[in-house]
């Protein structure tokens, strides 16, 4: 069976800890925020800037792991951990990919904080 996208009882045990009203404001800014991190993370490779890219990955990782979205905050923490690969198009197929799912991730956190 695949893995949720978002993990339900991670989510729930947050809403709980937090409250619903809060979890919905977290979620709006995580989804303002994000689109300007992965601007900012293809203007770190173009730069090939190594540490600003890991930053930003170490960012969304932590950030997707809070709402439960481990599939996406496993696919940010790889490119941490990988930092640049000597072959930028190996950096921006992970980038993209990582993009893909945070759009799966965006549509669900949407439906949960409607929800």
């Amino acid at each position: 069976m695949a893995e949720p996208i978002i993990d339900p009882v991670t989510f729930a045990e947050l809403q709980e800890a937090a409250g619903a009203e809060f979890i919905g404001e977290l979620i709006d800014t995580f989804l303002e925020e994000a689109p300007p991190m992965f601007d900012d993370a293809r203007d770190a490779l173009a730069a090939r800037d190594a540490e600003r890219f890991r930053r930003v990955a170490h960012s969304l990782k932590s950030n997707a792991n809070t709402f439960g979205a481990f599939p996406f905050g496993a696919m940010a923490r790889d490119i941490e951990l990988r930092g640049m690969s000597p072959d930028p198009l190996v950096d921006q197929t992970a980038l993209d990919a990582l993009s893909a799912e945070y759009a799966r991730v965006a549509s669900t956190l949407k439906g949960l904080s409607n929800g």
